[in-house]
C-alpha cells in the first residue's frame, strides 16, 4: 500500500537545554513488489541504549529487525490474502527490491511456509485498523481487531488478512537475546 503518508513529530533539547520540536516530517508508506498492496513505515528506531537528552535527531540504524539492545517502530499494512500476485514478477528483482527497502527482512522468512518467520525481538502489535489472524507454528490462531494488542515473543508466527480489507498495524519491536 504505498502512497500511505503518516506524520512524525519528533522532540528534543536545544544546545541551551530547552525542549523544542527537533522535526516535523510526513513519512510515506513504502510498497515492495513481491507483496502487492502491502505498506511499511520504517518510523523510528536505534540499534543500541539510548541517552537523554538528545537532540532528537533520528538515530542510524540499516535492518529492519533490531540488534539485541535495539528497537524499531513501524507502521505495517499486510494487504488481503485474496491479494493477486504481482504479474510478471520477476524473483530476483523482487528480492532486491526487498532487500533494499526492508534489509534482512527476508533473510528471516521461511521459503516453504510463506510469512512464517521468527525474530529475536519482543513485539508489541497494536491493530489500527481492519482484522487479521496472527497463525503459530503448530497451527494455532487467533484474530485481533482494531484496538487489539499482541505481545510477540520471538515465536515462530505468520500474519494473515483472510478478509476483503487490508489490516493495519503499529508494530514495536524490542531485541532480545536469545537462549537456545
Amino acid at each position: 500500500m504505498s502512497g500511505l503518508k503518516i506524520r512524525r513529530v519528533v522532540t528534543g533539547t536545544s544546545p541551551d537545554g530547552k525542549a523544542m520540536i527537533a522535526s516535523d516530517t510526513v513519512l510515506e508508506s513504502d510498497g515492495i513488489a513481491m507483496m502487492p498492496g502491502a505498506g511499511f513505515v520504517s518510523i523510528w528506531g536505534a540499534d543500541g541504549p539510548q541517552t537523554l537528552p538528545t537532540s532528537g535527531e533520528k538515530p542510524d540504524y540499516t535492518t529492519w529487525f533490531p540488534p539485541g539492545a535495539g528497537y524499531r517502530v513501524e507502521q505495517i499494512t499486510i494487504p488481503p490474502s485474496s491479494t493477486p500476485p504481482t504479474p510478471g514478477l520477476d524473483m530476483a528483482e523482487a528480492a532486491a527490491e526487498m532487500d533494499r527497502k526492508l534489509p534482512g527482512l527476508l533473510e528471516h522468512m521461511d521459503p516453504k511456509h510463506p510469512g512464517m518467520h521468527r525474530t529475536d525481538t519482543i513485539d508489541v502489535v497494536y491493530v489500527m485498523s481492519g482484522r487479521c489472524v496472527v497463525e503459530l507454528e503448530g497451527g494455532e490462531t487467533t484474530e485481533l481487531g482494531p484496538g487489539d494488542i499482541l505481545i510477540q515473543n520471538g515465536t515462530r508466527h505468520a500474519w494473515r488478512v483472510p478478509y476483503d480489507e487490508p489490516c493495519t498495524v503499529l508494530s514495536i519491536s524490542v531485541g532480545a537475546a536469545r537462549n537456545g
